[in-house]
């Protein structure tokens, strides 16, 4: 059965386009154009302005070479921009766009469940 493209969540898609932004910013680019213009970024000028007003949300995969780029290979980029980096992941993957929850619900379902008077070894 072919999948039907769910609408996506706007306040999510704000909350990550604002993620990115503040990043590139944290990273030291005030503008987009700054940030698509060096070689290694892993996004196109469009794609990144659409990604940040919330037009077009990245893939989780296209998210998190984004946050690597602005907080690993970005040389002038200052320190504290790895601790903004890892607060965006963990924000990211809490929204319901990339259904990591929904993926530990079902986890935990799945688990089979120990006995009630179970003693640990030790």
């Amino acid at each position: 059965m072919p999948r039907k493209k769910q609408p996506v969540d706007q306040n999510a898609a704000r909350t990550v386009g604002a993620l990115l932004r503040s990043l590139r910013r944290t990273a030291g680019f005030r503008a987009v154009h700054q940030a698509a213009a060096r070689p290694e970024c892993p996004a196109a000028l469009q794609t990144i302005y659409a990604y940040e007003r919330g037009g077009l949300v990245p893939s989780l995969h296209q998210f998190l070479d984004l946050v690597e780029f602005y907080a690993l290979k970005t040389p002038d980029a200052p320190p504290e921009i790895r601790h903004e980096a890892v607060a965006a992941v963990v924000t990211a993957l809490t929204l319901p766009i990339y259904h990591v929850t929904d993926a530990m619900t079902l986890m935990a379902k799945l688990q089979t469940p120990g006995p009630a008077n179970r003693r640990s070894r030790r």
